[in-house]
């Protein structure tokens, strides 16, 4: 896959956080299962109507129809709650000590077995930026440290692949697009998303053999299998 240079070594980073630093479909599959357990005894009658596959229908359907809030995935999973509930003739406030429950376990993520080692590498030489869609926790996951900030989605208003977003995070870390380097997994809202808004990119990819899309626009400046591969190819960059 062709790859640009990078003219000089980067101001800063921003980086994705679900799916780039750990799968983030096991701990929502975990988080919906123990939501379930605690709708079985607090709220019977949704929990008897709603099994966990069809609690993340209605979630879908509320995400279909609300597209405005697309970029707040707490409003969506709570308000989804909250409808479920009401269908069934329980009390919709139970959303909110259900979502409560459902955002601890969701922040029990299992990172990628060189994430640690890696992000203190990182960290040690640039100022890191978490710039993410969900609605992670990096101090309850306990990587905060590792990180000079986050900007979310959800309270920006908009997220990845939309220039603003990425912008904002350059501001925040006080650095010009082009001196940013963005790492993700995605290559529509990281790879293509940095590249629109004029930041260089990696792209952390753990599928072996994956290529980029057809059609695609960008060109990262680096493929990678995992986050210490983009340090060492960092570490290699003149100071």
């Amino acid at each position: 896959m062709d790859a640009v240079s990078l003219a000089r070594r980067p101001c800063a980073l921003t980086l994705d956080l679900d799916d780039t630093l750990w799968p983030v479909w096991p701990a929502i599959e975990r988080a919906e299962a123990v939501l379930h357990d605690w709708l079985k005894a607090h709220a019977p009658a949704t929990a008897a109507a709603f099994d966990t596959a069809a609690l993340r229908a209605v979630r879908e359907a509320v995400g279909r129809e609300h597209p405005e809030q697309a970029h707040d995935l707490s409003w969506l999973r709570q308000t989804s709650i909250a409808r479920a509930l009401t269908h069934s003739g329980e009390d919709p406030a139970l959303a909110e000590p259900a979502f409560a429950l459902f955002m601890d376990h969701r922040q029990r993520v299992d990172l990628f077995p060189e994430v640690v080692e890696a992000l203190a590498r990182l960290s040690a030489a640039f100022p890191v930026l978490a710039l993410t869609n969900g609605n992670a926790d990096l101090g309850r996951i306990g990587l905060g440290d590792h990180f000079v900030g986050t900007l979310g989605a959800r309270s920006f208003g908009v997220g990845k692949p939309h220039a603003a977003f990425f912008h904002a995070a350059c501001a925040q870390l006080g650095c010009a697009p082009d001196e940013v380097l963005h790492i993700g997994d995605d290559w529509a809202l990281d790879i293509e998303g940095a590249h629109a808004a004029g930041l260089h990119s990696a792209w952390v990819c753990r599928t072996p053999g994956a290529q980029r899309p057809a059609g695609a626009q960008a060109r990262p400046w680096r493929v990678v299998a995992d986050l210490a591969a983009l340090a060492d190819a960092l570490d290699g960059l003149p100071r």
